[in-house]
């Protein structure tokens, strides 16, 4: 087979269930401060892997795949509407709450 064979099946995992993500690391791709990834965690906008629940030290810190794509959303409403990380918790919310309702009509 071809490496320009366009029949084949295309193949891959879902990262965000076997990512694990440092807090530095998170900082990083969303471009901010280890302090809003506080207020996003204090405001239950993206959760700590279970694990890291009991961390004390924040750059112990760990968070998922699905994590780090919920912070860099979260960090997009929040540049772009000039959000605080309590509305913005809500803002995600309700649009999850959408995607859920979408998901439901299309069965």
């Amino acid at each position: 087979m071809s490496t320009s064979d366009t029949s084949a099946p295309l193949r891959g995992i879902v990262l965000e269930e076997q990512v694990e993500v440092s807090m530095d690391d998170l900082c990083a791709v969303c471009r901010v401060e280890r302090t809003q990834i506080v207020h996003l965690v204090e405001e239950g906008v993206i959760d700590l892997l279970p694990s890291m629940r009991s961390a004390t030290q924040l750059a112990q810190w760990r968070f998922s795949g699905e994590a780090l794509s919920r912070a860099r959303r979260a960090v997009r409403l929040q540049r772009d509407l000039e959000l605080n990380a309590a509305a913005t918790a809500l803002v995600l919310d309700l649009l999850d709450q959408i995607d859920a309702l979408r998901r439901g009509a299309q069965h």
